[in-house]
């Protein structure tokens, strides 16, 4: 009867066990895959990023790169798989899209795809919009200390003036500062011929006697300590310094203005695609698109969410009411196109004396 009763026992705790353990694979196998997302480090609130987990169930396996190039080489490594949404810049989109490490957007699992503004879609890496989705923009502005500048700016022919010698910082990015030059003989940033390039480089060396600084890094310092007093910057530069000095004043050059866009987009072999999904459509709210916007200290690329942007950030984040100078992005350009521009930065800095 012992030895009965102990095998009774033993059948029952072997039920039990084999009951707990199928309980527990069903409920992995029913837990969401977490969403991986590949992109630059710090590129969204930490509450938006909780927001979307406790909302949706999905967990984020955040993974960063620090140059597009990085990211291209992974993802080609991947075969266009490992990650379920990567964001990264317009340039090397156009690429990834090329290579078929990009898959085409079903919009509508993206109810909020229409908050999107129009100004940044139809672009020379995705002209249809089929496998993209904006996520801030870079536009160039020209931003200045009125207490130390004593003369009118409404664009860049006026970094050129006299009154300015040893005063205006720039960033070390050639084909924005190249292209402030172009921009000024009325060219286009993307334009082929090399004879207009050529000519916007001379016109370009009459401008060193009024560069003090090129430099990419924390150039807004430099303004808000009076080292400059004009500065062409990184929109989020100018997000900082207007932040610090709200004071400063910022131009929208009236020769027309040049822009980049950082986008997400979901890899050809994504993992787990319904996760990317509901990430950009939480984005795309225009509450949270805001908070986006103003954490990252880029242009709103959503319409719906610039009424949201905050009074102290509006300025600088959305375009004015009423906008109408035309703008362009700075796109890729050929391999002869470039090495001109890079000759032609080479003799710029040189004889800024930088």
């Amino acid at each position: 009867m012992k030895k009965n009763r102990l095998l009774v026992i033993a059948l029952a705790l072997t039920i039990v066990l084999a009951a707990l353990s199928a309980g527990c694979s069903k409920a992995k196998s029913t837990a969401p895959k977490p969403l991986t997302l590949f992109t630059w480090d710090e590129m969204f609130p930490q509450e938006i990023l909780d927001g979307f987990e406790t909302e949706t169930g999905f967990t984020i396996n955040y993974v960063n790169f620090d140059y597009d190039e990085t990211m291209l080489t992974r993802l080609e490594a991947a075969g266009g798989g490992d990650y379920d949404l990567v964001i990264a810049d317009d340039y090397i989109i156009e690429t990834t899209i090329a290579q078929g490490l990009a898959q085409k957007l079903d919009k509508s699992r993206l109810p909020n795809y229409p908050n999107i503004n129009p100004v940044y879609q139809k672009q020379f890496y995705d002209p249809a919009d089929e496998y993209t989705v904006p996520y801030g923009a870079g536009v160039q502005t020209i931003v200045y200390d009125p207490d130390r500048v004593q003369i009118p700016i409404s664009g860049y022919e006026d970094l050129w003036n006299p009154a300015l010698a040893d005063s205006v910082g720039i960033i070390e990015n050639y084909r924005v500062i190249n292209g402030m030059a172009l921009k000024v003989l009325g060219q286009s940033y993307n334009t082929g011929d090399l004879s207009a390039i050529r000519a916007a480089g001379d016109r370009l060396l009459a401008l060193a006697p009024n560069i003090r600084l090129i430099r990419d890094d924390y150039l807004q310092d430099e303004l808000l300590s009076g080292e400059i007093s004009a500065a062409v910057m990184y929109t989020s530069q100018v997000t900082m310094a207007k932040m610090e000095n709200p004071a400063l004043k910022v131009v929208f050059p009236q020769e027309g203005i040049g822009f980049g866009i950082m986008a997400g987009f979901i890899p050809s072999k994504a993992p787990n695609p319904n996760a990317a999904y509901a990430f950009l459509n939480y984005i795309l709210d225009a509450g949270r698109g805001a908070r986006c916007f103003e954490f990252l200290g880029y242009y709103s690329t959503y319409s719906a969410s610039d009424p949201y942007i905050s009074k102290e950030y509006k300025e600088f984040l959305t375009l004015p009411e009423g906008f109408n100078i035309k703008m362009e992005m700075i796109g890729n350009i050929s391999a002869e196109t470039d090495e001109e521009h890079t000759r032609i930065w080479t003799a710029f800095k040189a004889e800024a004396g930088r």
